[in-house]
């Protein structure tokens, strides 16, 4: 499995939101298969999507997209972290 956390402080949530769903066919075809949204316990606006991907490859070149560079504009994302990681374990307790 390939994921890729982001880490990322937004303006306005619910604006954020919209866009990142209408997004949803985009990140499809480029290989997002699930995500999670958190958030920070605290900050309503301090964001954690959490996906998994077909490959590092793809999540990094749709990231890196003139396309979505301007729709994080569009959604109010400041400063993003991008976390590319691939699973070495997983369990159920």
């Amino acid at each position: 499995m390939k994921q890729v956390l982001i880490i990322h402080e937004v303006q306005d949530y619910k604006v954020w939101k919209q866009i990142f769903d209408n997004a949803s066919d985009i990140r499809k075809k480029a290989g997002e298969i699930s995500y999670q949204v958190l958030k920070y316990e605290n900050e309503p606006n301090k964001i954690v999507h959490y996906s998994v991907w077909s490959s590092i490859e793809n999540a990094k070149k749709f990231f890196e997209s003139p396309e979505l560079i301007e729709i994080r504009k569009q959604a109010g994302v400041k400063s993003p972290d991008f976390i590319y990681l691939e699973e070495l374990e997983a369990g159920v307790l």
